[in-house]
């Protein structure tokens, strides 16, 4: 059976949406994909998310011009959040790979991505996450399937921010070169409750940063004795999440 063509209907678009029957319009750029990009007619089936759990199974109905489709629900889901899961902190780096690591992000369930500003990051994060980031997210999750969506954040206050957020888990580690090799990141390692690892930027963290996380209550870890890259290592986190999240 071919690949349902997905569309993101946001949350609060949802409220209309209770039982197989309901009604409910698509508008907007996902509206103007499915008419005119898609050439979708009545009868066409597609599925719909909001990012946050819920997902259904809905033909359209009627088209509004290019702008606007009417769908009804066919089959409506919700899935719980998950209770386990992994939050990449990402020293802040040039923007070349980042939208890259939020397609992988989504592919591979992470919970969270949050930017922080290291010492040898290059430049600042926003204040904000941009919403192109969100965008790139959705547009995984079109791909994969995905229900829920990370929950991206900007850390603006560097390494306190990171001791602040470090309450809100259930296990903290940070990669670090020095880490001995019997300090593996594991699989088992993740697979309990909320874990928050922390990969430097481009050059690393400095050793006053680690040893300030360590004084936070953050577990040094190792991914093993060759240097990575700092997207090579984050997708490497992901993955061990992602196997994690997947072993009974």
């Amino acid at each position: 059976m071919p690949r349902l063509n997905s569309f993101h209907l946001p949350s609060p678009d949802w409220s209309c949406l209770n039982a197989p029957g309901d009604c409910v319009r698509l508008d907007g750029p996902e509206a103007r994909h499915l008419l005119s990009v898609l050439r979708g007619k009545p009868g066409d089936e597609v599925r719909l998310f909001d990012g946050n759990g819920r997902e259904g199974l809905f033909t359209l109905t009627a088209a509004s011009g290019k702008n606007a489709a009417d769908l009804q629900a066919i089959r409506i889901t919700c899935q719980e959040a998950p209770t386990q899961g992994i939050t990449l902190a990402i020293g802040w780096n040039k923007s070349s790979r980042r939208d890259w690591l939020l397609e992988k992000a989504v592919e591979l369930g992470a919970q969270g991505l949050a930017f922080w500003r290291a010492n040898r990051s290059q430049g600042e994060p926003p204040a904000e996450p941009k919403a192109s980031w969100s965008d790139k997210l959705i547009q995984s999750a079109k791909q994969c399937g995905a229900v829920w969506l990370p929950q991206l954040s900007c850390v603006t206050d560097g390494l306190s921010g990171l001791a602040r957020i470090a309450a809100n888990y259930d296990g903290c580690y940070v990669l670090w070169e020095g880490a001995q090799a019997s300090q593996l990141l594991k699989p088992e390692t993740l697979a309990t409750g909320r874990t928050l690892v922390v990969v430097g930027p481009e050059g690393g963290l400095d050793v006053a940063e680690a040893e300030s996380l360590a004084t936070a209550g953050f577990i040094h870890v190792s991914l093993g004795p060759r240097p990575l890259r700092w997207e090579t290592a984050a997708l490497h986190c992901l993955s061990l999440g992602y196997h994690a999240s997947l072993v009974p």
